[in-house]
């Protein structure tokens, strides 16, 4: 009953940053779009005037945790693209599509959608959506998409330690 295991972990520390920092981007990608935005919408926040200022707020935030995770997945696809034999230079570009989509979204999405749904004319009724604004939202769904086959399959390729 003395027997000593010699199993280690093999995986390599930024492996398993890239591994926690996908996993935790992905499921709270999917939380935000899933489950708190049809929420604020099936209440019927989207009709009251404070709802670009609060939707901006919870993008706002959003927005640079996905900022931080992307710079985090490429940092280590890098790193571990300088330490491992056997890399994949689609793991890099999966990399690099994920910040720019997290980018593209902070910096060009998320402004454009508040910009067009604030109301500046306090005496004014509120107006039909914009036509801009179905476009904008239909580009975030695209990138939403993108972002999620592109993680998912990083995910997939750090799991299998075919990085």
């Amino acid at each position: 009953m003395t027997a000593i295991s010699n199993f280690e972990f093999k995986r390599p520390i930024w492996q398993t940053g890239i591994i926690l920092t996908l996993g935790f981007w992905l499921s709270a990608s999917l939380v935000l779009d899933w489950v708190i935005m049809p929420s604020l919408y099936l209440s019927g926040m989207m009709s009251q005037a404070g709802f670009t200022t609060a939707g901006y707020t919870i993008f706002w935030n959003f927005n640079r945790m996905e900022l931080l995770s992307a710079a985090i997945v490429l940092t280590g696809a890098l790193a571990l693209s300088k330490t491992r034999y056997h890399w994949s230079i689609g793991s890099i570009v999966l990399s690099v599509l994920l910040l720019t989509i997290a980018v593209l979204d902070t910096y060009f999405l998320t402004p454009q959608m508040c910009a067009i749904g604030v109301q500046l004319n306090l005496f004014e009724a509120a107006a039909a959506i914009p036509s801009t604004m179905n476009i904008l939202h239909g580009s975030y769904w695209v990138l939403e998409i993108v972002k999620l086959v592109a993680g998912g399959t990083l995910l997939s390729w750090c799991w299998r330690e075919q990085f």
